[in-house]
């Protein structure tokens, strides 16, 4: 078959896939909570245990070697935030005041209600309300108590939320 009608990338040599550079700002801490790195742990053990070995043995695949490419790098962030982590244990003095991994309700300004549980960058998760503590919504709410109203600023205008409970679970 004539060379015109191949793939350069069939014929090239697997290329590492680049860095992912760290979420976190330059000096930031990379807070975590205590269940945030025993799940972030869990998934390192799982990986390296259980899905590395798996695309290892299929190494005449490219695509199994592309996926095992991204779970190196997968596997390397998480050891890299684990490294880096400073866990934060629930308090000890459980007050009503909005703290690192803490759940805040909120009333908006609709008067429907919403719950943010302020996480580490490593741990967000939107779908379930985890917002990284670097984020404008968990700057808003840090410190807050119930009743007190917080403004936070968003791109179309400011918002004002009102907090109606902190629990520290």
């Amino acid at each position: 078959m004539s060379k015109a009608f191949t793939r350069e990338s069939d014929d090239a040599p697997d290329r590492p896939l680049p860095a992912r550079p760290s979420t976190l700002p330059p000096g930031a801490k990379n807070y975590l909570t205590s269940d945030g790195a025993q799940r972030l742990g869990a998934e390192l053990e799982r990986l390296v245990q259980v899905e590395r070995p798996r695309l290892a043995a299929l190494t005449e695949d490219a695509a199994a070697r592309q996926q095992l490419q991204i779970l190196d790098r997968r596997i390397q962030q998480i050891e890299q935030s684990l490294r880096s982590a400073v866990v934060v244990p629930p308090p000890v003095v459980r007050d009503q005041r909005v703290r690192f991994g803490a759940t805040v309700t909120v009333r908006e300004p609709d008067g429907g209600e919403s719950f943010y549980r302020i996480v580490g960058v490593d741990e967000t998760d939107l779908d379930r309300g985890w917002v990284s503590w670097l984020s404008p919504i968990a700057k808003a709410l840090l410190n807050a108590e119930p009743g007190q109203r917080v403004r936070l600023k968003l791109p179309a205008g400011d918002v004002e939320l009102e907090v109606t409970g902190v629990s520290h679970d």
